[in-house]
C-alpha cells in the first residue's frame, strides 16, 4: 500500500515538473517573440525616420538623387528583411503568410516580355496510383506558375581556325581565307565582349577595377590597365558612329538640348575643373512620331551659348531649351550655321518657378496659375499619341483660351506685385519666356509634338 502511495506521488510530481517545464518553454518562446518584435518595431522606426530625412529633410541634409535612391534601397532592403523575418517566424507558428507573400509578390513584373524564353517544368506526382482501386488517375487541370530567371554569365573562348591548302604537287601558292578584321586587332577580346565592358563602365557606372574582379572571380584575370586599352580603342572606333548619329539628329525638325556640369581633369593645376556636357536629344514616341529617339552627348570647357551654335550646325527648326540665356543668341538673325531657330520653353519650369515662390500660407496667384497650368497638361495627356492635325486642332480649340487667359492675368500681377519679390520674379520668369511657352500651340502641323514642360 506505501509503495503503490509513494509510486502515485512520484507520478503526480513528475506531470507537474513537466506542466511547469512546458509552461517555462512557452513563456521563454513568448519572451523571444515579443523582444524579436520589439527589435523589429525599433528598427522600422528608424528606418522610418532615415526615410522621411532623407525624402522630406532640411536642403542641407538632402541627398542628390543618386544618393537618394542609394539609401532608399538601403532602407527598403532593411525593411524586406524585417518583413521576411516576420513571416519566417509566422510559418514557424502555423500561421499563414499568403496574404503578405501575395501583397509583396505583386511589386515585381507584372507581365514578362513576350520575346523571353519560356522553359516548362513539369512536377507530376510520385505516385498515380487511385486510392479506390480503380486504376490510374486521369489529368483534370493544372496550375502555372512563373518565375523570371537568369542564366549567368559564361565567358568563353572563340577558337577561329583557318586551314591553308596547297597544291599536292607544289605547283600553285597557297590558298586561305583572309585574317577576319578584329576592333583591337592583335587582342583577346571580342566585339561582344567589349560592348559588354563598355556598357558595365558607362551605362551602370562600374569602375574598370570592379570589372576586373568580377572577371577574377570567374576565373579570367585581366587587369585594369588592360581594360583601359580596350575602352580606349572602343573610344576611338564609336567615334564615327556618335557622328553619325548627331548628323543625323540635326536633320530633325525638333530637337531638346541641355547642359550639365562634368568634373574634368587638370593636371597642371593637380585637380579637376568644371566642364560641360551637353546633350543633343531626339524622342517623338510619346505622340507617334516617325524618327526613332536618339540622344548624342557633346563636351565643351565652358557654358556660353557659342557652343550651342557651335553643336547645332545645320540644324534648323524647333529648339526646346530651359530658360537659360545662352539658347538666346539661335534665335537671331545672325545665328551662325543655318537660320534662326525657333526656341521652345519648358512649362514644368515655369511651374517650378511659381511653386518656388509660394509661402507656406499658400497664395490665390500661384493657385490661379498652377490651376491653369495643370489644364493645359491635361489636355495634352488626352491628345498624347494622336496624330499631328488632330493636336494642333485641340490646342486651337482648348490651349489657346487657357493661354490668352493666363498671358492676361499674368500682366496683372506683374503691374500689381513687386519685381523684387518671389512671386512677381517668378511671373516675370513667365512674361519673360511667354513666347518661348506658347510655341507647342502655334507651332505648324509638321513640327507638333512639344509638349508643355
Amino acid at each position: 500500500m506505501q509503495i503503490a502511495a509513494l509510486a502515485e506521488r512520484d507520478a503526480v510530481l513528475a506531470e507537474r515538473d513537466a506542466a511547469l517545464e512546458s509552461e517555462r518553454l512557452a513563456r521563454s518562446h513568448l519572451e523571444r517573440e515579443l523582444a524579436d518584435a520589439r527589435a523589429d518595431n525599433e528598427r522600422l522606426a528608424l528606418l522610418l525616420k532615415e526615410y522621411e530625412r532623407a525624402r522630406y529633410g532640411r536642403r542641407s541634409e538632402k541627398l542628390d538623387p543618386d544618393q537618394l535612391h542609394l539609401a532608399l534601397e538601403e532602407i527598403e532592403v532593411a525593411i524586406a528583411e524585417v518583413q521576411e523575418g516576420e513571416d519566417q517566424r509566422r510559418r514557424q507558428r502555423g500561421e499563414g503568410t499568403d496574404e503578405a507573400t501575395s501583397r509583396r509578390a505583386g511589386r515585381g513584373v507584372r507581365a514578362f516580355p513576350a520575346e523571353l524564353p519560356h522553359i516548362e517544368r513539369v512536377i507530376e506526382p510520385a505516385d498515380l496510383t487511385c486510392a479506390c482501386g480503380c486504376g490510374q488517375m486521369v489529368k483534370i487541370g493544372e496550375d502555372r506558375s512563373k518565375r523570371l530567371d537568369l542564366v549567368p554569365a559564361q565567358y568563353r573562348v572563340i577558337v577561329t581556325v583557318r586551314p591553308r591548302y596547297a597544291c599536292p604537287k607544289g605547283c600553285a601558292g597557297v590558298v586561305q581565307s583572309p585574317a577576319p578584321a578584329h576592333l583591337i586587332e592583335g587582342g583577346i577580346p571580342t566585339e561582344a565582349l567589349l560592348a559588354h565592358v563598355a556598357v558595365a563602365k558607362y551605362s551602370e557606372h562600374m569602375p574598370l577595377y570592379r570589372e576586373a574582379q568580377v572577371f577574377a572571380r570567374h576565373g579570367v584575370p585581366v587587369s585594369r590597365s588592360v581594360f583601359a586599352d580596350w575602352m580606349g580603342g572602343v573610344s576611338f572606333h564609336v567615334a564615327p558612329v556618335v557622328e553619325r548619329m548627331d548628323r543625323i539628329l540635326r536633320r530633325s525638325g525638333k530637337l531638346f538640348m541641355d547642359e550639365t556640369t562634368a568634373p574634368v581633369l587638370d593636371p597642371g593645376r593637380g585637380r579637376t575643373k568644371t566642364g560641360y556636357l551637353w546633350a543633343l536629344a531626339r524622342d517623338d514616341r510619346s505622340w507617334s512620331g516617325g524618327d526613332p529617339p536618339g540622344v548624342a552627348f557633346h563636351y565643351a570647357p565652358g557654358r556660353g551659348g557659342e557652343h550651342a551654335e557651335r553643336f547645332l550646325d545645320g540644324f534648323e527648326g524647333i529648339l526646346q531649351v530651359d530658360g537659360y540665356g545662352g539658347y538666346r543668341r539661335l534665335a537671331r538673325a545672325e545665328r551662325k550655321g543655318g537660320a534662326p531657330l525657333t526656341l521652345a520653353f519648358c512649362w514644368s519650369h515655369g511651374r517650378r518657378e511659381i511653386i518656388k515662390a509660394t509661402p507656406k500660407a499658400g497664395s490665390p496667384v500661384a493657385d490661379a496659375v498652377l490651376s491653369r497650368i495643370a489644364e493645359l497638361y491635361r489636355i495634352e495627356a488626352a491628345i498624347r499619341g494622336s496624330d499631328a492635325g488632330k493636336r494642333r486642332l485641340v490646342r486651337q480649340e482648348a490651349s489657346r483660351p487657357l493661354i490668352d487667359e493666363l498671358a492676361v492675368f499674368l500682366r496683372a500681377q506683374a503691374q500689381r506685385l513687386s519685381p523684387k519679390s518671389p512671386m512677381g520674379g517668378a511671373v516675370a520668369y513667365l512674361l519673360n519666356h511667354w513666347d518661348g511657352l506658347c510655341v507647342f500651340e502655334v507651332a505648324p502641323i509638321r513640327r507638333t509634338g512639344l509638349r508643355p514642360g
